[in-house]
């Protein structure tokens, strides 16, 4: 995980998500700062910016930092505090991450996950060999724990995940895909490559 910069709203979301979601929870008397009753029969206003979601993030998981194709069906949305604890929330693209299906169903409703919009660069280290990732030693063992969560709830050291990078980076050795490449399609391997001087 590194960074993510907040992207701007788009002109059309006050109108197709905000507001016909706001006054959902205004006829049904929910209140905006609390838990909805049911927050699974919440109206989904936010699937209709599904792609400028996609494309303000340059199709990347804030998570995984994979890049991915909306056409795939991973595409999510995550709402970072979730849906069931701030009715409001639901639908303010503030509280949107774009997130691979996998990353968004293993997050769930759990708070113990960083949030790419608020964490620090170097805050995550990779072993491009193995693809193993890890907390930066720097960091103080409070943040340190931060990140151990973090890791176990996205499952970011999964094999899989694992694989999926060191395979990145090892194709961009063998010179089967440029730097540019690299850059687009893994933000996170590209970035760790540039700190460790290996670019």
């Amino acid at each position: 995980m590194i960074p993510v910069n907040q992207a701007p709203e788009p002109a059309d979301f006050d109108l197709k998500v905000r507001k016909p979601g706001l006054a959902y929870l205004q006829k049904y008397g929910i209140n905006i700062y609390a838990p909805p009753p049911e927050a699974s029969k919440l109206p989904p206003y936010w699937t209709s910016v599904s792609g400028e979601l996609w494309e303000s993030y340059n199709r990347v998981c804030a998570y995984l930092c994979l890049y991915f194709e909306i056409a795939s069906g991973a595409s999510t949305t995550d709402h970072f505090i979730a849906k069931s604890e701030n009715a409001g929330l639901a639908y303010e693209w503030e509280n949107y991450r774009l997130a691979c299906l996998g990353a968004n169903r293993k997050k769930n409703i759990f708070d113990d996950v960083l949030d790419p919009f608020k964490i620090k660069q170097d805050t995550f280290f990779l072993n491009l060999a193995t693809g193993e990732i890890k907390p930066n030693p720097g960091l103080d063992q409070t943040m340190q724990d931060k990140c151990n969560a973090t890791i176990e709830r996205l499952g970011l050291k999964d094999p899989d995940n694992n694989r999926w990078r060191a395979e990145n980076f090892q194709e961009y050795l063998q010179g089967i895909v440029p730097e540019s490449y690299l850059q687009r399609k893994s933000p996170f391997v590209w970035y760790e490559a540039r700190r460790q001087g290996l670019l």
